[in-house]
């Protein structure tokens, strides 16, 4: 048996996938997945760290966890690569050591650094025309500026800025680089030229040098060192590939990898992501950035919280912890409650928003609570309200730029949902397809980028056929004249709360 090792290193934990290779591509599988779960830090308002051991220690021990219940051999796999989450940033110094905790792309803590870009190229609304959207705290740019400013010392010492992937690829190598398509949300990458934009760093105050030679996706950067092969319990040399940024990667372990193709990821945070050789200017949060094939583009909306909606739902309106059979019993009760929850809407934005108001002061807010209103309800309306908050991106995505996103591939933890796809097709009337991997998509779309890299796997088009859709969900013909009337409500949430909001919470 041959086999390729892939991890996607996300927020709550890594999660490693041994994939089989097959005489062909339909017998392509799965040999045996893992999870391993670490902590966020949230050391005060607005901030989030997570710790690179954490990491480090998630990808060993869920490696070695695939090896065992595999019985695969360490000499049978031919090569490793990684889906990472993105938007964080880990200063080391010349030996690679960190110089402090990461800074979480939840981390909102540069607001102010944020408004002082936007003021020095014109003001947020010319800034928004020229880039697509506000630039808020929880982007890089303001992060590298936040501690260069407040940690001066920090920045002084710093050989290298990293993110999770550099970072983790740096761990397992001892190369330090910096991949594309996660360079690509940095703000600083080029997406032209596929170079670092040396002029914005220049306008900005930032060393160039700090920031890593770039790579590509399907690039080999080099094999496991002895140290790290030995704690994974692989051999040293075993190729390992630039991998992508989990987005990048959900989209090729979804099959949506042809142009204008689009998947739907309902993970703890979600978006859609279109595929694309064209290259668009972002708008009202929308951004265009570099996909895991290096000739194509990815044009992504992505909504802060999404699944963390139904873990919030989950805990605090039926005080069960959150596991497997606590969504199940969410699901059903869902099932049983009317569609349109009785009126009742839900604004989906626990911790800000990117997409389609880019807004880190918004929270998530119940609007027409009643007291004849349900607990099921309750739970109907958290579900329908991240769908319509959906449908408002899908509008976007078809008014400016023209992508239809029919169908749409649906990834990730919550596409293990029935009811909520099924909400989710009549909310948006889209016709969406579940595909083999929920979990696993985004460390399957790593493991193919490797076997691109080996030869084994000929393109990105040729992934498709690895990707078959399983189920489809259209949507039900009463479905309009139910949500319609109340998505138009939904819409006008979010320009009759903003100044609440942001007298609130800044």
């Amino acid at each position: 048996m041959e086999y390729i090792l892939a991890h996607d290193v996300g927020t709550s934990g890594c999660k490693a996938v041994l994939y089989r290779l097959g005489a062909s591509a339909a017998s392509e599988t799965l040999a045996a997945s893992a999870y391993e779960t670490y902590p966020t830090y949230y050391p005060q308002a607005t901030y989030a760290e997570q710790d690179v051991n954490d990491w480090w220690s998630g990808l060993v021990k869920s490696t070695r966890q695939v090896l065992d219940r595999s019985g695969a051999k360490p000499g049978e796999v031919l090569g490793i690569a990684l889906s990472t989450q993105m938007l964080n940033t880990i200063p080391v110094d010349g030996s690679g050591a960190p110089l402090r905790r990461c800074i979480s792309w939840l981390d909102g803590r540069a607001w102010e650094e944020a408004e002082a870009v936007m003021r020095k190229l014109g003001g947020p609304a010319l800034f928004s025309m020229l880039v697509g959207a506000v630039i808020t705290g929880k982007d890089l740019l303001p992060k590298y500026l936040w501690l260069k400013r407040h940690e001066p010392q920090v920045y002084a010492r710093t050989a290298a800025f990293m993110d999770c992937s550099s970072y983790m690829l740096l761990r397992l190598t001892g190369m330090v680089v910096y991949e594309w398509s996660v360079a690509s949300v940095t703000g600083l990458f080029n997406l032209k030229s596929k170079t670092w934009d040396t002029s914005l760093m220049r306008l900005f105050g930032l060393d160039a040098a700090k920031f890593p030679p770039l790579v590509r996706s399907i690039d080999r950067v080099g094999g496991l060192t002895n140290e790290a092969a030995t704690e994974l319990g692989l051999l040293e040399g075993t190729p390992v590939f630039g991998g992508a940024g989990d987005a990048m990667c959900t989209a090729v372990g979804s099959g949506a990898v042809g142009e204008n193709e689009a998947h739907l990821a309902l993970g703890t945070s979600g978006y859609v992501g279109v595929i694309t050789s064209r290259r668009v200017t972002g708008r009202r949060g929308i951004a265009t950035i570099q996909s895991a094939d290096p000739e194509r583009l990815l044009v992504a909306a992505e909504c802060e919280t999404v699944g963390a909606c139904l873990k919030w739902a989950v805990k605090e309106l039926y005080a069960l912890e959150p596991a497997g059979s606590a969504y199940a019993y969410l699901d059903d009760q869902v099932a049983q409650a009317p569609a349109g929850a009785n009126g009742l809407l839900f604004a989906p934005w626990l911790y800000g928003e990117r997409c389609p108001v880019p807004d880190e002061s918004v929270r998530a807010a119940f609007i027409n609570l009643s007291a004849s209103h349900t607990r099921a309800q309750m739970a109907r309306a958290v579900y329908e309200g991240v769908a319509y908050n959906f449908r408002w991106i899908l509008e976007l995505l078809k008014e400016r730029y023209g992508f239809d996103c029919q169908p749409l591939r649906a990834v990730g933890g919550g596409a293990r949902s029935l009811p909520w796809l099924r909400i989710l097709a009549d909310v948006c009337g889209r016709t969406l397809e579940k595909t083999p991997y929920d979990q696993e998509a985004a460390a399957v779309g790593a493991a193919l980028i490797a076997a691109i890299g080996l030869g084994i796997c000929p393109s990105f088009e040729a992934v498709k056929q690895r990707v078959p859709a399983l189920q489809s969900f259209a949507p039900a013909a009463e479905a309009e004249k139910v949500y319609t009337p109340l998505y138009q409500a939904f819409r006008r949430l979010y320009p009759s709360l903003r100044e609440v909001f942001h007298e609130l919470n800044r």
